[in-house]
């Protein structure tokens, strides 16, 4: 009987467990009720095919209660910095003449306190650098001082200066409204012409007096100052009466006061050159001198 039960649990697992309970009852039945119920299904259970446990859940993490967020802002670009503005200061009054990176004439006039770039320092008595209005519209130019600017160190003040007075109050001006400066600033002894070095040592600062003023117009007083200005060796005869010019400003040629005083019948033509200046000007042909 044994083995009978033990085939037929064998044959049991195979089938599933399907008819477990009743096969049991029937050999409960042929033994006389020797298997007590509880048995049967407790063996029954252990026969059945374990069924698929549910994996554990794993525990669920409670999430913080969330607050609520103030609206979102609408996004900017980050402001782009900038340099600052420089700052702005007025400047200073600038001295007579000057403009700019141009020289100025006190800045000229120290340089000329005790020149010795050429020979004619060993006679004079004072450097004659230029007189009159430093921001003048006209600017006349001669040769070089006489005796008596030597002592004065002043421009055009012996009887070559008077006459150039009468000339520039003619046009219409005041000898304070131009400026006067020559081509060298000592007195050449005797009176005598410049020399080719001479001129050439003081060429430089003839240039930057005129640079400094930056006239409208030039009146070139003789040849010396026409040839310097002009880089051209023509005889005034020739040069006068026609404009010229000289680094973009008008210049006129003449003669010089004191070849009028030698030849005054020469004046007449020298008034005909000084008429055309004045028309630059708008200024009306006046009283000759």
């Amino acid at each position: 009987m044994l083995e009978d039960l033990r085939r037929h649990l064998l044959w049991q697992e195979e089938a599933g467990g399907r008819v477990l309970r009743l096969d049991a009852r029937r050999v409960a039945e042929q033994r006389g009720g020797g298997i007590p119920r509880p048995a049967v299904m407790l063996r029954a259970q252990q026969t059945q095919a374990p069924q698929e446990q549910p994996a554990p859940r794993a525990p669920v993490a409670r999430m913080a209660p969330q607050r609520e967020l103030p609206p979102a802002r609408e996004s900017r670009p980050a402001p782009v910095a900038r340099p600052a503005a420089p700052e702005i200061r007025a400047e200073p009054p600038r001295s007579e003449g000057e403009a700019g990176d141009r020289p100025t004439l006190d800045e000229l006039r120290r340089e000329l306190v005790d020149c010795q770039r050429c020979k004619l320092c060993s006679g004079r008595k004072n450097i004659v650098f230029g007189v009159g209005n430093p921001r003048a519209e006209l600017v006349f130019v001669g040769e070089g001082p006489g005796a008596e600017e030597d002592l004065q160190g002043v421009p055009f003040v012996g009887a070559a200066g008077q006459l150039l007075t009468k000339m520039i109050e003619a046009m219409g001006f005041h000898r304070d409204e131009v400026y006067i400066c020559n081509v060298v600033k000592c007195r050449p002894p005797g009176n005598r012409n410049p020399e080719p070095d001479e001129v050439k040592a003081c060429e430089p600062f003839l240039r930057a007096q005129l640079r400094a003023v930056e006239p409208k117009a030039i009146v070139a007083l003789g040849k010396f100052a026409a040839q310097t200005l002009l880089r051209d060796g023509t005889p005034i005869t020739r040069l006068r009466g026609q404009w010229r010019e000289y680094e973009g400003i008008r210049l006129m040629p003449t003669f010089h006061p004191a070849y009028l005083l030698r030849q005054p019948a020469e004046k007449r033509k020298a008034w005909e050159d000084l008429q055309q200046v004045m028309k630059v000007f708008g200024k009306q042909p006046g009283k000759r001198g």
